[in-house]
C-alpha cells in the first residue's frame, strides 16, 4: 500500500534529473498514471500492449457545478484528499503492488498550478519510495494519443482537441512530434457552453441541476421543437486559417436571451419557455464553427501532403468530444471528404488516468522523458503544444465553404 502522502511527501525534495535506463521489453512494461491538471483525481495502470489492468476517477464536478465553476483552491484541496485513495483503488483495481510497477507517469502541464503540483509532487514522491523512473506528460498530448489504446490509428493523423479549457487542430506525427495547426483565440468550447447554459438557468431545472453545463444543454437540446428558431452566426468565416473563436457565439446567445426575456416579462430566476430551442442551436453553433475549421485543416493537410493517402484519419477528444450531436456533425463533415472519424470511450475523453499512464507507455517504447525526478520547476500551466505553424496555414489562404450539416 502506498504510504500516507500528505504526512510523508514534505521529507522529499525534487531536483534530482537522471536519465533512466531503457527497458528491455517495452510490451511488459506497466505504467502508473497521474491526472491532477483540473478537476478530476485520475489514476489509471496500463501495460505496454495498452491492457487497461486498473483505474479510478475521483470526480469533482458535483462539487464544482453547485460553486458555479472550478475553484483552483478548493481543486487543489481535494486532489490533496483524494490521490493516495486513487492510486491505492487503481492498484488493487489491478491487483498490483508499486513494487510491481516499472515507471509512474504524470500530468505536468498544462493545467491549474496547484492541481498540477499536487500530481507532481505525489508522483515524485512514489519514485523515490519505491525507486522508479517518472515520465513527464502534456496533458494535451496524452488526450491527442489516448485513441491509441482502442484502435489501431498509425501516425501520422490529425486530431482536433475540445474540451472546457482547450480547443487545438494539429496532425500528430509522433509521440514526441506534433504540428499546430490552429486554436482558440478566446474561450474553450466548454467553457462557453458552461457559461451559456448559467447564462440560460438551466440549473434551476432539476433535472440539469448537478451536472456540468455542457451535458445540461446537451440534454436540454434532445427536447427541442424547432432548432431554427435562433440562428447562430458562423464565428471567423473570413479567416482564412484553423483558429477558433467561441466568444462571439456567447455574446449572441446573451442577445438572443435578453431580447426573449423582455418580450416575455421575466423576472429573477424564471427562464424562457423557448430555451430548449435556444440550447439545441447554440449547440449547432458550437458544432459549425468546429466542422468549418475542420475542413480547412483537411484541405490544408492534403495541399501540404501532412498525412499518407492510404491513411486518412482523424481523432476527436477531450470533454466536448462527449457530446453527440457534435461528434455526429463532425463525423459526416470527416466521411464526406473521405476520412474516417475516431473517439476514444466517454471516460477516455474526459480527464483520466489511463490517457496519462498510456502516454507513458508510448514515450517508454521510445525511451524519451523517463527522469528520476521531475524539477517542480518543469510544472507550467500554460504549455504550449507542439510546434506552431498557424502561420502557414495562413498563408496559404484556403478558401472553405461551411460544410453541410447532418444533425442527428
Amino acid at each position: 500500500m502506498v504510504l500516507n502522502f500528505i504526512k510523508l511527501c514534505k521529507k522529499f525534495k525534487c531536483f534530482n534529473i537522471l536519465k533512466i535506463r531503457s527497458f528491455t521489453n517495452t510490451e511488459r512494461a506497466i505504467v502508473l498514471g497521474l491526472e491532477t491538471s483540473c478537476d478530476d483525481t485520475g489514476c489509471a495502470v496500463i501495460d505496454g500492449k495498452g491492457n487497461i489492468l486498473g483505474e479510478s476517477l475521483y470526480s469533482q464536478s458535483a462539487i464544482h457545478v453547485k460553486f458555479g465553476g472550478v475553484n483552483p483552491v478548493n481543486a487543489w484541496e481535494l486532489h490533496r484528499d483524494n490521490i493516495e485513495h486513487a492510486v491505492n483503488d487503481a492498484l488493487n483495481s489491478a491487483k498490483l503492488t508499486l513494487s510491481e510497477i516499472d515507471a509512474i507517469a504524470v500530468t505536468s502541464k498544462p493545467g491549474l498550478l496547484l492541481c498540477l503540483s499536487v500530481g507532481v509532487k505525489y508522483a515524485n514522491y512514489l519514485a523515490k519510495m519505491y525507486k522508479k523512473p517518472v515520465i513527464p506528460v502534456h496533458h494535451m498530448e496524452a488526450h491527442a494519443l489516448v485513441a491509441r489504446v482502442y484502435y489501431d490509428i498509425p501516425f501520422p493523423y490529425l486530431t482536433l482537441l475540445i474540451s472546457g479549457g482547450h480547443c487545438l487542430l494539429a496532425v500528430v506525427n509522433d509521440v514526441d512530434n506534433y504540428l499546430l495547426l490552429g486554436e482558440t483565440l478566446d474561450n474553450a468550447p466548454g467553457e462557453v457552453m458552461d457559461k451559456a447554459a448559467r447564462r440560460m438557468k438551466l440549473k434551476n431545472i432539476s433535472a440539469f441541476s448537478s451536472i456540468s453545463g455542457g451535458r445540461a444543454i446537451e440534454l436540454a437540446s434532445k427536447n427541442a421543437t424547432c432548432v431554427s428558431m435562433f440562428n447562430f452566426p458562423t464565428p471567423l468565416q473570413k479567416n482564412r486559417d484553423c483558429d477558433f473563436s467561441f466568444s462571439g457565439l456567447k455574446d449572441s446567445l446573451v442577445q438572443k436571451l435578453l431580447e426573449r426575456e423582455k418580450e416575455h416579462r421575466l423576472k429573477g430566476d424564471e427562464i424562457i419557455p423557448e430555451v430548449f430551442n435556444l440550447c439545441a442551436a447554440f449547440q449547432l453553433g458550437i458544432g459549425s464553427h468546429l466542422a468549418h475549421r475542420l475542413v480547412r485543416a483537411i484541405k490544408f493537410c492534403e495541399i501540404k501532403k501532412l498525412l499518407h493517402v492510404d491513411e486518412r484519419n482523424i481523432v476527436v477528444s477531450g470533454g466536448v468530444a462527449c457530446n453527440n450531436t457534435i461528434y455526429s456533425i463532425l463525423e459526416n463533415v470527416s466521411n464526406q471528404l473521405g476520412y474516417k472519424l475516431y473517439r476514444p470511450p466517454h471516460k477516455a475523453c474526459t480527464d483520466n488516468g489511463v490517457m496519462i499512464a498510456w502516454n507513458g507507455v508510448e514515450k517508454i517504447k521510445k525511451n524519451i522523458d523517463m527522469m528520476s525526478q521531475i524539477p517542480l520547476s518543469e510544472i507550467n500551466p500554460t504549455a504550449s503544444f507542439g510546434v506552431n505553424i498557424t502561420d502557414q496555414v495562413k498563408e496559404a489562404r484556403i478558401q472553405v465553404r461551411t460544410p453541410k450539416l447532418i444533425v442527428p
